[in-house]
């Protein structure tokens, strides 16, 4: 019992270190993000503010966020679906197959679920990122070739 104890303590301990860290490492990102980009005490209207030109970097930065953005939307859209096309035929499998019903328990049923559920998530996640990866910089290229052609 006591060593049991003493493993909870642990993990406990380490849990608490790795919430600091993470909620240190979001503090900072939101004091980046709150950081203002030109110094002035008037506050622009809506038309100014589209008239700034982003720099090269803070362009590739907004298109990496959406991109992501975009990915983590189509990949959670798509798990949802697998997770319901998964759990149907393993669950109506395990009732009505003499062997699936011998064969698979309850931890089996969960890790086939799960097993689509995650591959089907990172496949689609990682192909629509890529996919908005390429749309952008054919954008960009198109931009620049109008550019050097005026």
């Amino acid at each position: 019992m006591l060593v049991a104890e003493l493993e909870m303590d642990c993990c406990m301990k380490m849990a608490a270190e790795l919430r600091g860290w993470w909620r240190q490492k979001r503090e900072d990102l939101a004091l980046q993000q709150r950081e203002p980009t030109k110094q002035s005490f008037m506050i622009p209207s809506p038309v100014e503010d589209k008239d700034v030109k982003l720099s090269i970097a803070e362009e590739k930065a907004l298109r990496a966020q959406q991109c992501t953005d975009e990915g983590f939307k189509a990949g959670l859209k798509a798990a949802l679906w697998a997770c319901v096309f998964s759990t149907v035929p393993t669950l109506a499998a395990v009732r009505f197959v003499p062997w699936a019903k011998a064969n698979i328990n309850y931890t089996g049923q969960a890790l086939i679920i799960s097993s689509a559920t995650i591959s089907t998530y990172f496949v689609v996640t990682e192909q629509t990122m890529l996919e908005c990866s390429r749309k952008g910089n054919i954008i960009a290229i198109e931009k620049s070739r109008a550019g050097a052609a005026s």
